[in-house]
């Protein structure tokens, strides 16, 4: 019998009861061929050995596609079929997993989605982490610890989605949407180790054509221990571990904490440079101004020395002319001094308010004269002509 495990139980009997689902069937999940299946503890050991000797790559959980071997018997309480399990085929398993695994692959890459993310650029300092995993998880306490222990900056954002069973992949592709709308820098997916169907969430189409789609790095560090699932395959990077990668993510700051410090390096050495060279044109200048400006006061000095000099030769000249000068004006102020022409005999005329009078046309009968001579004034009233009338 093949099909799809659903409503998977194990009770504390030690039975296991599950669902078999046809997985071929197009019709709607309630019309889907349906055979309930138990595997008694009986039987049980025999199954886990056939399982343990393909190495341990398949798991019964629900949504896993099974082929199963024994016994169909009525089961009378429900008027239904039951089968009886006692054997299983893991070959199949594995080989529907791998299959479709290939379909994917090939799919993804013809759409040119298989390194879509690897293209997405990593910032350089990819703090603000989304952290995807189950809470409580292995996972996420390595990633965690891996994170704290660089002394980094880390600014981790968790979300919870499960990584195993039928709703795994739903929850990934949710927190991946989740992560983008917070704007982080980069999306850290991890899962620990396990059987091949038990990270068949990380093998599934939505899962890997959101991270494709995803607009920021994805990097994811999911447990297992051969192949690599499609979840790793269109990733931006993938790593073995939880823990590798989130060291991939420290490695990352550490690389630009040491560009940023080379960078600084060369900063000042190129300061530095700069500073020496401009300190040694500002001496170049100093000297050639010192040298211009001495040659420039030994010159003024010259020309003031030249300037004295030419002074003190034309000095006792303009001495001379000088005093020529003053004798001469001096001379000439005694000639116009009306002291001495009063002594001749001249005399000045001037009426009440102070007006010197030139001509007998000056004064009208009545005015007071003031008339000055040598030795003092004498004082006179006009008389008209002929003489005074009484």
């Amino acid at each position: 019998m093949e099909g799809e495990v659903r409503n998977l139980a194990r009770p504390r009997s030690g039975h296991v009861y599950f669902d078999l689902v046809d997985g071929d069937h197009d019709g709607h999940e309630a019309t889907r061929p349906t055979l309930a299946v138990t595997l008694f503890r009986s039987d049980k050991e025999r199954v886990n050995e056939t399982l343990r000797a393909a190495g341990g790559s398949v798991r019964m959980t629900d949504g896993v596609r099974l082929r199963v071997g024994g016994r169909v018997r009525t089961y009378p309480a429900r008027s239904t079929l039951q089968l009886v399990m006692d054997r299983i085929d893991p070959a199949f398993t594995l080989g529907v997993l791998g299959q479709e695994r290939a379909r994917l692959l090939k799919a993804l890459e013809e759409g040119g989605l298989l390194r879509a993310n690897a293209g997405t650029p990593l910032t350089a300092l990819p703090l603000h982490v989304a952290l995807v995993t189950a809470r409580g998880s292995a996972a996420e306490a390595d990633a965690l610890d891996e994170l704290r222990r660089s002394g980094f900056a880390f600014r981790v954002r968790f979300l919870d989605a499960r990584t195993q069973g039928p709703e795994a992949e739903g929850e990934l592709v949710s927190a991946l949407h989740t992560a983008v709308a917070l704007g982080v820098d980069v999306v850290l997916m991890v899962r620990g180790g396990g059987a091949a169907t038990d990270l068949a969430a990380f093998d599934g189409e939505r899962l890997a054509r959101a991270i494709a789609a995803c607009p920021v790095p994805v990097v994811t560090g999911i447990g297992h221990e051969t192949d690599r699932s499609v979840a790793d395959e269109v990733a931006h990077t993938a790593h073995k571990t939880p823990t590798a990668a989130a060291g991939a993510l420290v490695r990352a700051v550490e690389r630009a904490r040491g560009d940023l410090h080379d960078l600084a390096v060369s900063v000042a050495a190129a300061t530095n440079g700069r500073l020496a060279r401009a300190r040694r044109d500002l001496e170049r200048h100093a000297h050639r101004c010192g040298s211009a400006a001495g040659r420039a006061l030994d010159h003024a000095e010259l020309r003031v020395d030249h300037a004295a000099a030419r002074a003190r030769g034309a000095a006792p000249r303009a001495l001379s002319l000088g005093s020529e000068r003053l004798d001469g004006l001096a001379a000439r102020a005694r000639a116009h001094d009306p002291a001495l022409s009063l002594a001749r005999g001249w005399s000045i005329t001037r009426r009440d308010d102070g007006t010197v009078v030139r001509s007998a046309h000056d004064v009208a009968a009545g005015d007071v004269l003031h008339t000055t001579v040598a030795d003092g004034t004498i004082d006179s009233v006009v008389t008209p002509p002929g003489g005074p009338t009484g």
